[in-house]
């Protein structure tokens, strides 16, 4: 039972993807079908590792402006 609480914490469907970064479910489903980000098919439910989650969003970061003039 350990082990499936593991896999749980490091897969979350399409909709818990959306939630945590604002992101549409749709756009999500698209980059995963499109192979742009990695993701897991069980059955009917579409997974994305939350590591992958965390690339998009430091991929997606842009450096703080210095407001110095």
């Amino acid at each position: 039972m350990a082990v499936n609480a593991k896999v749980e914490t490091e897969l979350v469907s399409v909709q818990g993807a959306e939630t945590m970064t604002g992101r549409s479910r749709w756009s999500w489903r698209r980059d995963a079908y499109e192979g742009k980000i990695t993701s897991v098919k069980l059955g009917a439910k579409l997974l994305i590792p939350v590591s992958e989650i965390r690339r998009v969003i430091a991929e997606s970061t842009r450096p703080r402006l210095d407001s110095k003039k």
